[in-house]
């Protein structure tokens, strides 16, 4: 190719990169002028903006950004003479000049949430009612397989897979040190997305034998997270107004020739990851085709979540709630399709169902439990007490599905380590219709009035803080920054009860003793679009740990203040810059 040719070609793809990114920068800021000026949420006090580009997003979110969210909660408290401090709300400018919303006061998410629900991921722009009615077929096939009668006939499989962990454990201390440093992160990493290909997705990833048997899944989830930290302005300011631009093959042809380092590597995973999704999908699709004695043949015997889904969608009559081939194979793993053809846009946005969400979250979580129990001996010592007590009371190799999850002591630790530690620190949501909620206390807007009540505009971006939700001193009282299962096996604090704060996995757990019903899938959020694996990754969490508890003891590397927890998507550690949790590990007497 000639210098003119190629000097040429190198133009003519800035131009169109040129085009590609302007187009919905202007499309953006037009949204943003012309917002309703009726809206209240410029008198809301907020922290300044550093820029205009791209507001405060930098500042929300960052891997050392828990600095910022603390000075949120410490400096945007609502101050009454009369009532007590039950959470905030503070503005956040957004890019472009554009306002949002940092959230954690009880009666806005109550407001949001539950009564009103018009919230939806920032990555959605259909209308509300196309929204609803997709998401309310994709959960009727859905809710069979989270039932609670199909998550209890999950309990061998989770425990042969935890089994297969231990053993691989057991054998590396037999047959070298005794005593041994691992990367526990890359253990719960691998261990999590086994767990949810059997359970979930009748299909094996890692044999949990040694490091070299890991499945390339599990490292290109580990890239996919750090990958998406780096282009989170763009996936949630800028890709809803390209992804449907153009064909398919257009928006494929413009990733190609951007010069996005970042992109071309979220393609090449997103193709990888769909590879997957479509060969396991076919397999159980051949099984069904082939009769009974197929699935049942099949790892998960048919009785994991994809093969119970396909099985209620075949129930359904075409045309009514019945899911498109394309809406199944969605639901089988994470992936991240800018170019996706439509029958592909569902796989692209709802992979994230199984693999990725229950992959990454879960994991996140058995590491922190693993971490602080080595860090708190005497706590370790007496959740291995009540395990091996139960399972000789009971005279088993392996606790029933009741009888783990009634351990009062570990259902605490779980609990505790997820309020303080939520896996997702913040939400990104984006409101769909205009509303006007409720604050719990009034504030003092900026120009001296009290505020009772916020108009939030539709697109308004609103980021939901789980972690000062579940922080916060004025409803969990002076202790809230404190580790202390303990308190889940008392009464809780009158105050976090009249505050009913939805999403708060903790709290909505502690309701179902009290409680029946509805409260219980406020999980993760609340209402309608709350976690539906939430008893799922429960009982996972609640599996390896007992069994890990029970045959190892865990104690802090010497690298242990070198790890430093980075707040992203799903919250992760490093150790010297590496994505990796060291912890000393030994057999326990």
């Amino acid at each position: 190719m000639s210098t003119i040719q190629t000097v040429f070609l190198s133009n003519w793809q800035l131009g169109v990169a040129a085009i590609a990114i302007a187009f919905p920068l202007w499309r953006l800021t037009k949204k943003i002028i012309s917002k309703s000026s009726g809206t209240n949420i410029a008198n809301v006090p907020g922290p300044a903006s550093p820029s205009w580009l791209v507001g405060n997003f930098l500042q929300v979110y960052n891997p050392a950004a828990w600095g910022f969210h603390e000075y949120l909660a410490q400096t945007y408290k609502m101050l009454s003479d009369f009532r007590p401090l039950v959470g905030t709300i503070s503005r956040l400018h957004a890019p472009f000049g554009g306002s949002a919303l940092y959230i954690y006061d009880p009666q806005v998410l109550q407001n949001i949430l539950i009564k009103v629900n018009y919230l939806m991921p920032t990555s959605s722009k259909k209308d509300l009612n196309s929204l609803s009615h997709h998401h309310r077929r994709q959960r009727k096939m859905l809710n069979p397989a989270f039932s609670a009668t199909n998550i209890r006939a999950m309990t061998p499989t989770f425990f042969e897979v935890a089994h297969k962990l231990e053993s691989t454990l057991k054998q590396r201390l037999q047959t070298g040190d005794s005593v041994q440093e691992v990367d526990i992160l890359s253990w719960m990493g691998r261990t999590a997305l086994e767990l949810i290909g059997q359970a979930g997705l009748g299909y094996s990833f890692d044999p949990l034998t040694n490091e070299s048997s890991a499945h390339p899944y599990s490292k290109i989830i580990k890239e996919l997270l750090t990958t998406m930290e780096r282009v989170a302005f763009w996936s949630i300011y800028v890709l809803p107004y390209v992804s449907r631009i153009g064909s398919p093959g257009f928006r494929r042809f413009v990733v190609n020739i951007l010069p996005w380092k970042d992109l071309h590597q979220l393609r090449d995973m997103s193709d990888y990851m769909q590879s997957i999704a479509v060969k396991v999908y076919e397999s159980k699709k051949l099984a069904f085709e082939a009769g009974d004695e197929a699935v049942a043949e099949q790892i998960g015997r048919g009785k994991d979540i994809i093969s119970i889904l396909m099985r209620e969608n075949m129930k359904e009559v075409e045309g009514s709630d019945r899911l498109q081939e394309n809406e199944v194979l969605g639901q089988v793993s994470a992936s991240f399709h800018l170019y996706s053809c439509p029958t592909h846009v569902n796989l692209s946005s709802k992979m994230n169902t199984l693999i990725f969400a229950a992959m990454d979250t879960t994991s996140s979580a058995m590491t922190r439990i693993i971490e602080l129990l080595s860090k708190h001996p005497e706590t370790q010592e007496k959740l291995r007490r009540e395990i091996v007590e139960a399972k000789d009371q009971k005279d088993v190799q392996d606790l029933s599905y009741e009888e783990l999850t009634n351990l009062p002591f570990l259902d605490a630790i779980c609990r505790e380590t997820l309020r303080l530690y939520a896996p997702v620190p913040t939400l990104a949501r984006v409101a769909l219709q205009d509303a006007i909620v409720p604050l719990s206390n009034p504030i003092t807007g900026l120009d001296g009035t009290e505020l009772h009540q916020v108009a939030i505009p539709k697109g308004t971006n609103i980021f939901i803080s789980a972690l000062n939700a579940n922080r916060n001193p004025d409803l969990w009282g002076k202790d809230a920054l404190e580790w202390k299962p303990e308190r889940w096996l008392s009464p809780l604090p009158d105050a976090l009860l009249e505050a009913h704060i939805p999403g708060v996995y903790s709290i909505c757990y502690y309701y179902r003793c009290l409680l029946p019903g509805s409260l219980i899938r406020m999980t993760f959020l609340g209402g309608r679009r709350s976690c539906i694996g939430f008893t799922f990754s429960q009982l996972e969490m609640k599996v390896v740990i007992s069994v890990l508890v029970e045959s190892f003891n865990f104690s802090p590397s010497k690298n242990d203040s070198e790890i430093v927890w980075r707040m992203s998507g799903v919250s992760a550690p490093t150790t010297g810059g590496d994505t990796q949790l060291p912890v000393i590990l030994s057999l326990a007497s």
